[in-house]
């Protein structure tokens, strides 16, 4: 039988560029492993991410906080709990810790979120951004503008078959209508130190979030490395929309990422949420970083 991976989360801090960053949580759900590693034969991705007996593997749903100033800037939205039990099931969607929770535990309240960045609208990645209240659904971040790429907040509304069970529409809903959601395109500066890429490939408009100036930054990879074993460049996941395109980003921003010692931030590892991208010959390495 194969072990299974039993997360826990663990705070980390880090301080990049004037930002002060640190890794929040959402939980954990469970997805399957050969879906998570695409190509990649099993007996290799069996033994850095050792499945359960459905196949599936552990995932975190690490958020991060990045605070500067009178900026109090969420990066990625969390899966939260609008699931029916049957879904729960599915996905072993564990919400503990809550992104409520883990942000109660640093001392900050959701009324002091300022921003939301969000680096595509899967439903893994940006579900926590609405709660219900009195039977209707409203902002759990009520004073934060949510920014969010405008090809994903398009494919959210309104996806296509072959899209729609990646989105949920009621996940952005209740955000528009309170005239927090802003999409954006291409490159843009969310604050002064905080840049969105879009770079597609997982999803049509898949980013990474850069935080920082000049070599001192850190990267907020989404999925598109996923988690710290994901780093070599043809470790593509079978969710990924386009290939080819996932392929020529990845091999682009980790080798840049490498070159230029940024901090990776890793959405979906249980294990490492920080850590550096080095290069170890023609292949990829990690030196884990933060406190």
């Amino acid at each position: 039988m194969d072990t299974e991976l039993t997360g826990t989360w663990q705070k980390r801090i880090a301080e990049v560029g004037g930002w002060k960053i640190t890794a929040l949580s959402d939980g954990f759900l469970r997805l399957d492993g050969g879906a998570m590693w695409g190509v990649v034969p099993a007996a290799f991705w069996r033994s850095m991410t050792p499945p359960a007996e459905d196949n599936t593997i552990l995932l975190a749903l690490n958020c991060f906080l990045a605070e500067k100033g009178a900026h109090k800037v969420l990066i990625e939205g969390g899966v939260g709990d609008r699931w029916n039990e049957k879904l729960r099931g599915i996905y072993h969607i564990q919400g503990n810790p809550t992104i409520g929770q883990s942000l109660a535990s640093v001392g900050v309240a959701p009324e002091e979120i300022t921003e939301v960045v969000l680096s595509h609208c899967h439903w893994d990645h940006c579900g926590a951004l609405v709660i219900e209240r009195d039977g209707k659904l409203v902002p759990r971040f009520p004073n934060a503008s949510v920014h969010a790429p405008s090809i994903e907040i398009a494919c959210c509304q309104d996806p296509d078959p072959v899209r729609a069970a990646s989105y949920r529409a009621d996940d952005l809903g209740a955000l528009d209508e309170a005239g927090l959601l802003h999409g954006y395109t291409e490159t843009k500066e969310i604050l002064p130190g905080i840049e969105a890429h879009v770079l597609g490939g997982h999803s049509d408009g898949v980013s990474v979030i850069l935080i920082g100036e000049g070599k001192d930054r850190a990267i907020f990879w989404a999925d598109v490395v996923p988690t710290t074993h994901h780093i070599q460049p043809p470790y593509i996941m079978a969710y990924d929309l386009d290939v080819a395109r996932s392929y020529e980003v990845r091999k682009e921003w980790i080798e840049r990422s490498a070159d230029e010692g940024w901090l990776g931030l890793f959405y979906h590892d249980p294990l490492v949420s920080m850590a550096r991208i080095e290069r170890e010959g023609k292949r990829f390495s990690i030196a884990t970083a933060g406190s």
